[in-house]
Order: structure tokens, then sequence, then C-alpha cells
């Protein structure tokens, strides 16, 4: 079997997201935040007075860990919760003022850091990558093609 020409596409892309997530991370810190806090900030601007269940399914985290970092927003004055009045088992989360000024310049921060990473490519250029990352995705989450052996990226076609 002859040597790889290139890097598995793999390792180049799971680099490149490392590079680029700890980018982003210096950019949010540099703006008084973290991923974390972004990610609740802006789902809390989406749906104002979310539920922890439902911020955490938005943000993709677990519960536990979700009232930790809410914890610590709300002790910054970032958030605050309160008790649902039509469930008292369930709290309210919401932005308050101090937390809207950072989602701002969060968002200032995290629109640099989009900059940054297109500097250098044209809209086809995004676009097309944006395409490719999507099919990789789905390359590695379709399990079609282990079932049929036909698919067009196995590598042992029927012959």
């Amino acid at each position: 079997m002859p040597a790889p020409v290139t890097a598995p596409i793999g390792v180049v892309l799971a680099r490149t997201a490392k590079t680029a997530g700890r980018a982003f991370d210096q950019a949010l810190a540099a703006a008084g935040g973290s991923q974390p806090i972004w990610q609740i900030l802006i789902s809390l601007k989406t749906r104002p007075a979310a539920n922890q269940r439902e911020l955490a399914d938005a943000v993709g985290i677990q519960g536990a860990t979700l009232t930790h970092h809410l914890n610590g927003m709300e002790t910054a004055g970032l958030v605050t919760r309160r008790r649902d009045p039509g469930n008292r088992r369930v709290h309210l989360v919401e932005l308050t003022d101090h937390g809207e000024k950072l989602f701002h310049r969060l968002a200032e921060a995290a629109i640099a850091h989009d900059q940054r990473m297109r500097k250098g490519l044209t809209e086809t250029e995004i676009a097309q990558l944006a395409g490719l990352l999507h099919r990789l995705a789905a390359n590695v989450t379709d399990t079609t093609h282990e079932r049929d052996r036909t698919h067009p990226n196995s590598d042992a076609q029927e012959g």
C-alpha cells in the first residue's frame, strides 16, 4: 500500500477545528466571556425567558453543567433565575442589563473572529467549504453505506 501523499482529512479537520476553537476562546475571553457563556447568552437572546431544561437542550450541555455555569453567571449579575408561576419546580432564566451588555461585547468578538476566519476567502469558497464540511459530517454520521457496499463513499465496491 503506497504511503499517503497528504495527512488524513480527519486529522487535518481535527487540527483546524482545535486551532479555530482555541482562537475563538481567546477572542471571547478578551471580551470578558467564554464559549459556554456565549452559548447561553445567545440562547437567551433567541428565547428571552427560557427554563433551564430548554436552555440545556439549546446549548447542548447536561443540566448539572448548565447549573454550574448559571450559578457563576447569576453571581456575576448576567442572568436572573426565578420560579415559573405556572410550575414552581421550573426555573426561568432571563438576561439582566449587564448580561445584555456582555452579549453585545461577545457578539462583536464573535463577528470579528468570523471575519478573521474568512480572510482571503471568497463567498463562493466559503459556500464550498460549508458544503464540504456538511458532506464530511454526513459521511461519518450516515450508516447506510455500512450496509450498502455500492455507496460511492465505500472503499469496497461489489463487482
